[in-house]
């Protein structure tokens, strides 16, 4: 599958399963635990993102040399610092519930899961025929 449309599938998939936990959070769950599902998911999406954006980028040169690793890697290591900073500052200050925080940082994951079993029932659903 070309990686556009599995990126472009897996953006839909982001959102509307970030929407779906933020609806029954919001109608069955405390506000502290909504905000943690939105800010979670919202965070996981836009890493998940940049980590996209920074891959596309160094192998779109077609050469990887030894300073574009150093890069990589800097910069993912600066991504991880920030995030543990915001989500340290979400949970000490109380502003969400660090259970629905962490429900929504695994946005990401429950759409990698989800189109990867869609993938493989397609793929045996074809060569069933």
């Amino acid at each position: 599958m070309d990686w556009k449309i599995l990126y472009s599938t897996l953006k839909t998939v982001n959102w509307l399963i970030l929407l779906t936990l933020s609806l029954l959070s919001y109608f069955f769950m405390s506000s502290p635990w909504t905000l943690g599902v939105i800010l979670g998911g919202l965070i996981t999406i836009a890493n998940f993102s940049l980590l996209q954006h920074t891959i596309k980028g160094v192998f779109s040169s077609g050469t990887i040399e030894k300073t574009v690793k150093v890069t990589i890697v800097a910069k993912y290591y600066f991504r991880l610092l920030a995030l543990g900073v915001i989500l340290f500052i979400l949970i000490t200050r109380g502003w969400v519930d660090p259970v629905g925080l962490a429900v929504g940082l695994s946005t990401v994951v429950f759409s990698i899961v989800g189109v990867g079993i869609r993938m493989a029932f397609k793929t045996t659903t074809r060569e069933a025929i």
